[in-house]
């Protein structure tokens, strides 16, 4: 019998969805489900958008450029540069999701074998993608009683061989909701520049920084503009996961014209999701404020809920919709499935996603769980009642 390929083996299962089998059968049982596990947010996605695609006259669905549509490339460089973020449509590929953008950057950058830096806990399939283009990702912990705060340029410099090729960051960050300040992106840019390593900055959550926090990109970073790859994608920003469209900028055009022979050989980006894309430039302030009022009431209530729960400790999130929380278990993949397989509350149960996946260190995460506050209030509400009798229940409380 043929044999599936190393890289295949090497391939981690996402801890995101590798419950949801468990979630199904629950949802088979008649158990009411509370999805607290996924970045999937239940606002509604701009009216103006969506009708964009329903108005469509097109009579072929045509390829679009491999770059993008330049109508669209165009009208986010205006998006950009109302954040003075300096680019150009030449800058940028309009992409499969972020996913895709963050793939073309490891590929058009690093060698098989070579080695990226990244702060754990980090979104998982940073993991995947690393593993695709046979890279070697070394973590650097942010502890949970930092807040997850970046860690220190000497725990960086500790870990720099001559393999290192990059430093890979999320800002906000997915899983954490820790926002970098200028500051401590700035001492970042020093370890970048001193070893000309690249800088993947992945800014998906931009939309997302609470308590009057700034969001500050890492294109503005000055001395390093050739280094700077910035990841985007449209599925936080307008709740159009869907969709699937993201993008890769940088001002190297190196990595630019590099990057095009990959996105030539997948030939192009989704035309209705750029379609849909392009309208969603046009979402007015209202729209943002009110999303941005209803996760800060989500956050605040969930967050409080649950350092009243004995045991639990969870940080504010400065940023994007997810928080990383210590639970008083002795296994999260364990409880995170019994809560599926074995446990209900008023015939409801709640689906979290195990902190391990998110360490690329073995054995960290382990009494550690990522909830994204992506529901409305009153399912939050119940969804935390339900989690508090499951610790109360759970055969491997610790405290």
């Amino acid at each position: 019998m043929p044999q599936i390929s190393e890289r295949g083996k090497l391939m981690p299962s996402s801890p995101i969805r590798k419950l949801v089998p468990y979630a199904e059968e629950a949802k088979r049982k008649g158990v009411k489900v509370y999805h607290l596990n996924i970045g999937q947010p239940d606002i509604k996605t701009p009216v103006k958008a969506i009708e964009a695609v329903k108005n469509i006259d097109d009579k072929v669905i045509k390829y679009s450029h491999s770059a993008g549509n330049e109508t669209y490339r165009r009208k986010l460089t205006n998006y950009y540069q109302n954040l003075d973020i300096n680019i150009d449509h030449n800058d940028m590929i309009i992409t499969t999701g972020g996913s895709e953008a963050i793939s073309f950057a490891l590929l058009s950058c690093l060698n098989p074998g070579d080695e990226i830096i990244i702060p754990e806990p980090f979104y998982a399939n940073y993991n995947g993608f690393a593993v695709s283009a046979g890279v070697v990702v070394k973590p650097i912990t942010a502890k949970i009683e930092n807040n997850f705060a970046l860690p220190s340029v000497n725990e960086f410099e500790k870990l720099i061989t001559p393999k290192t090729k990059a430093i890979v960051i999320c800002n906000p960050n997915n899983p954490t909701g820790y926002l970098y300040s200028k500051e401590e992106l700035e001492e970042l840019r020093d370890v970048v520049k001193k070893h000309d390593l690249y800088l993947i900055s992945d800014e998906v959550y931009r939309e997302f920084c609470y308590d009057g926090n700034k969001h500050f990109s890492a294109m503005n970073l000055e001395g390093i503009e050739n280094n700077v790859i910035l990841i985007d994608s449209v599925s936080k920003r307008y709740s159009a996961c869907g969709v699937r469209i993201g993008v890769m900028i940088t001002k190297n055009k190196e990595i630019i014209s590099t990057a095009m022979k990959f996105a030539q050989a997948r030939l192009c980006p989704p035309y209705l999701g750029q379609v849909l894309a392009e309208a969603a430039i046009d979402t007015t302030d209202e729209y943002f404020e009110e999303v941005y009022n209803e996760y800060i009431e989500r956050r605040n209530f969930m967050v409080n809920a649950l350092n009243k729960m004995e045991g639990v400790v969870c940080p504010m999130p400065k940023g994007a919709f997810y928080t990383v929380t210590k639970l008083p278990i002795d296994d999260s993949d364990k409880f995170c499935k019994w809560m599926l397989t074995d446990f209900t509350y008023k015939n409801q149960t709640v689906m979290l996603a195990p902190a391990t996946g998110f360490y690329s260190t073995k054995g960290l995460g382990k009494n550690e769980v990522r909830v994204a506050y992506v529901l409305k209030i009153e399912d939050l509400k119940k969804a935390m009642e339900v989690l508090e009798q499951a610790l109360e229940e759970y055969p491997g409380r610790t405290v």
